[in-house]
């Protein structure tokens, strides 16, 4: 990693993961592969931040660990990218194990639990999906209709424009919410 760590992925550590380097990886990785509209691509940076601004109007009142960990919801692919969804289910069981102990290992870093409890995990699931909804309509060139059969419409206080940052953008961005939540737990 550029702060010096070095990852095992096989069996990652909490003490080799570093927010800097999540956040360089992050936004630096673009979502739908690039394939979407904008000066810049959409990276899952900014996406993640569009998560936490979903959350914000279908799950008012969430704690500041909760929002960090729907911060952190994508985290592991600052190492392995973004994969979609059917992708990753061909590959299988072993990619889900994998994916799951570098998350695992994230959270533990920043001392959250390992795992998100099953209703918040279907929250920030939920936003996840409305957020592609929004990516969908909005930079991949989808018409509501088809966007409606893949992805979950957010209600309209959540429906954001989104305008894809550049890299450092993304990063400084994604660092000041990891910051500010942290101040807030």
């Amino acid at each position: 990693m550029l702060s010096g760590r070095v990852l095992d992925l096989l069996d990652p550590s909490p003490f080799d993961i570093e927010i800097d380097d999540i956040a360089h990886g992050l936004a630096r990785v673009a979502r739908w592969n690039g394939q979407t509209t904008g000066e810049h691509p959409f990276s899952v940076a900014q996406h993640s931040l569009v998560v936490l601004d979903i959350l914000a109007v279908t799950a008012p009142g969430l704690n500041a660990k909760a929002k960090l960990m729907a911060l952190l919801h994508d985290a592991p692919e600052y190492v392995i990218g973004d994969m979609i969804s059917p992708f990753k289910a061909a590959l299988g069981l072993d990619y889900r194990a994998f994916e799951d102990r570098l998350a695992a290992a994230i959270h533990q870093r920043f001392a959250l639990p390992a795992h998100p409890a099953p209703a918040l995990k279907a929250q920030i699931k939920k936003a996840d999906v409305m957020c592609a909804w929004l990516e969908a309509v909005q930079l991949a060139r989808f018409d509501e209709a088809e966007a409606n059969r893949f992805f979950k419409r957010p209600p309209p206080a959540a429906c954001v424009q989104l305008v894809p940052w550049s890299a450092a953008e993304a990063q400084a961005h994604f660092l000041a919410a990891f910051r500010t939540l942290v101040d807030q737990e």
